[in-house]
């Protein structure tokens, strides 16, 4: 009985050590409770502030988002550590901090690739080298850009499929960006016969590109005779379009050949087919008269042999 009477005056002892202690925080509580709500009150303006400043800069979303949510966590975090201090937990701050510094430390190790591709997401962001929209060719795949987000850059190819590469694979390899200038240069090979006088073919293909889909009318169209082959002489066509999508490349493409196409034709113009010619006139080192009088001989000879 004696040894319970102890326990509950320690415990009673305990608890009124507790209770004056907290009377003598009070102020320190009530001071911490405000500077707690007006961390979360300024941050919170801060941040919406920061959003439309932010905004001005950068049309990426995720980016934005990001960094106002990073700024937004440090200021809460900044505003706690000062409560902590009012009421006088420094060594719980300590603590905080060192488990905060090995916890980074291990997710480090832990997810390096998945924060080697939100880096690289946040390097595309700010350098803005692709965007939405863009026609792009990189790691074997071409098409364009529907969304870039801090973890992938997502490609429609031009068959349809989408294909999700990560922000490192794009950031580390390279980039062809076909919609950068808004223009693009069509090449397109063309054959004519020898006979052809190669001065009227020039002016007549330049005459019938003059007024090709999507062409920029600043800059001149060019017509290069570059090799002379077994059957023909082959030239290049080259003129410049407007470049948005894959469509107008191809479209411009198409409508020239079908423009070169009817101007030949009504220029009595011919495209040569290739020609190869074959030397019937010796097998070996027998003649092919020869040959088939001897294939014939045997083809009697054994007609007669079947019918005795």
């Amino acid at each position: 009985m004696e040894d319970i009477n102890n326990a509950l005056d320690l415990l009673l002892n305990k608890l009124e050590s507790w209770g004056n202690h907290i009377v003598l925080l009070l102020p320190n509580l009530f001071v911490a409770l405000i500077l707690l709500i007006l961390t979360f009150y300024t941050a919170r303006i801060i941040r919406r502030g920061l959003d439309n400043v932010i905004s001005r800069f950068s049309n990426s979303v995720a980016l934005n988002n990001l960094i106002s949510t990073l700024l937004y966590i440090t200021l809460l975090l900044i505003g706690l550590f000062f409560v902590l201090s009012v009421l006088r937990l420094d060594k719980v701050v300590i603590s905080l901090l060192a488990g905060v510094g090995i916890l980074g430390l291990a997710l480090g190790f832990a997810f390096q690739d998945i924060a080697a591709n939100f880096i690289a997401g946040v390097i595309i962001a700010v350098q803005r080298p692709i965007g939405v929209g863009d026609m792009i060719e990189t790691n074997d795949y071409f098409g364009v850009i529907e969304r870039i987000s801090l973890r992938t850059v997502d490609i429609r190819k031009p068959t349809g499929e989408l294909v999700r590469l990560p922000n490192k694979m794009v950031y580390e390899n390279p980039v062809t960006n076909l919609s950068y200038h808004g223009t693009r240069r069509v090449d397109l090979e063309v054959r004519v016969a020898f006979s052809e006088d190669l001065e009227r073919i020039q002016k007549l293909v330049i005459e019938a590109l003059e007024d090709v889909k999507n062409r920029v009318k600043a800059r001149q169209i060019e017509v290069m005779f570059d090799a002379f082959e077994e059957s023909s002489i082959r030239f290049k066509a080259r003129f410049w379009i407007t470049y948005n999508r894959q469509v107008d490349y191809v479209g411009a493409k198409s409508d020239a050949i079908i423009r070169i196409k009817k101007a030949f034709d009504a220029n009595n113009i011919i495209i040569p087919y290739p020609i190869h010619s074959l030397n019937f006139s010796e097998k070996g080192n027998r003649r092919l008269g020869d040959e088939l009088q001897s294939m014939r001989g045997e083809s009697t000879g054994t007609s007669w042999r079947d019918n005795s």
